[in-house]
């Protein structure tokens, strides 16, 4: 996630900075200097991020679980935390899961996968075309 779309995401939660600061657990700086591009935003931020912008979409129609869209053979499912936890919607979450055989151990390495998975490409297709209430006289 870069800055222009951690204030795009912001804005669609309707969210100060001072408020998205507090959810996040940063301070207010650290997300005026994301927005801005002067600091890069730390993988906890991020993930954490993507957790509050897919809950707030929660109530739309859930895709089929991840090991039905990616085909993943069954002991390889038997392997994954996200079919033990039967968390298929939420496999770009869980750490450790098991995509393509092959398991990440840090989550920013496993984005780099997830960014290119139709899974994780849906929610953030869904979180862009939602209409979400953005207030035009939200501050800044």
């Amino acid at each position: 996630m870069d800055g222009k779309n951690f204030r795009k995401y912001r804005k669609k939660l309707n969210k100060t900075q001072k408020q998205i600061a507090q959810l996040l657990g940063v301070s207010i700086k650290a997300v005026h200097s994301y927005e801005q591009g002067w600091r890069s935003i730390p993988v906890h931020v991020e993930r954490q991020f993507y957790f509050l912008l897919a809950r707030k979409i929660s109530g739309a129609q859930d895709p089929c679980p991840c090991w039905n869209q990616r085909e993943c053979p069954e002991y390889q499912r038997e392997q994954c935390p996200v079919w033990e936890f039967a968390s298929g919607n939420w496999c770009w979450f869980v750490s450790g899961t098991i995509c393509g055989g092959v398991a990440y151990h840090s989550w920013k390495d496993k984005m780099v996968q997830c960014r290119t998975c139709p899974v994780f490409e849906s929610i953030l297709e869904k979180i862009d075309t939602l209409a979400w209430a953005v207030k035009p006289s939200a501050p800044e």
